[in-house]
């Protein structure tokens, strides 16, 4: 409703992880730096971890738009409530294959001759899983294998773990401590500071075309970042109606009382 009245060219606070829209905050940026120099160093394991609508899943698709497509495969699980057996049919699907072997066993063997045989043409490879504290026991325990496939001079497959707080708890019980051992960057990220989300906000609405309109109070601004916890998904819920609230008043100022009504509608969905 208030995309065509304050003349933006598209909606600037859509939840869905559209990395153009993805604000590189400090700690954003660190994370990204340290993908990239996992992936490119092959430390083997790399493990990413963030509060819910952080950005993860976001940050995932840029980190794979930065890479070289000429040089990287990559395999990316966003389903990881699967078994053993299935884990490994959607590593060789991600990665292009299209006959597979049908015992896990075979699969394994598969992936090797696989990872050899594009390791040896001058490809590299990433797997990365979202969502990674879903994962059983029994499947960290197959994508710890996988890690150990190796040649004499480096491994075949970089591993990039990303999931909630809750996937540091999983990794460090002791039945994992083989997997946590291998994992050599760990990288958990924060939430937005005020100066950021002012920043966050500014940078969205300037992609979807704003020209200094709509325009957010410092208060307005504050009562965001008080009530979102600094967490993006939240502030863009929080920003939309907001925004919503300012149009139905005709006014190019989004205030406090705005983003008092839109926490207001947000507890209510909740609740």
């Amino acid at each position: 409703m208030y995309q065509s009245f304050y003349g933006l060219t598209e909606m600037p606070f859509n939840i869905t992880p559209d990395p153009k829209f993805l604000y590189l905050s400090p700690t954003h940026l660190e994370a990204l730096q340290h993908l990239k120099y996992g992936v490119q160093a092959k430390k083997g394991f790399i493990v990413l971890v963030g509060e819910v609508g952080c950005g993860k899943t976001t940050l995932c698709r840029r980190f794979l738009n930065e890479l070289d497509p000429n040089h990287w495969d990559t395999a990316l699980i966003l389903n990881p409530r699967i078994s053993e057996t299935d884990m490994l049919k959607a590593i060789l699907t991600e990665l292009g294959e299209t006959h597979l072997a049908a015992t896990p066993h075979d699969l394994v063997s598969q992936i090797n001759r696989v990872l050899l045989a594009r390791i040896e043409a001058g490809r590299d490879i990433v797997l990365i899983i979202d969502e990674a504290q879903n994962l059983s026991f029994e499947v960290l325990e197959q994508v710890r294998l996988l890690s150990n496939l190796e040649t004499d001079k480096q491994k075949l497959l970089q591993i990039v773990l990303m999931g909630q707080p809750e996937l540091k708890a999983i990794l460090a019980r002791e039945e994992l401590r083989q997997l946590r051992q291998r994992i050599l960057i760990h990288y958990e990220l924060d939430t937005l500071s005020v100066i950021d989300l002012a920043h966050y906000v500014h940078h969205r609405l300037s992609l979807a075309g704003s020209q200094g309109r709509p325009y957010f109070t410092r208060w307005a601004l504050r009562a965001i970042q008080f009530a979102s916890k600094g967490i993006p998904r939240v502030v863009n819920n929080l920003c939309d109606k907001a925004l919503l609230a300012a149009y139905l008043r005709d006014s190019d100022e989004v205030t406090w009382w705005d983003v008092r009504r839109a926490v207001r509608d947000v507890r209510r969905l909740v609740h």
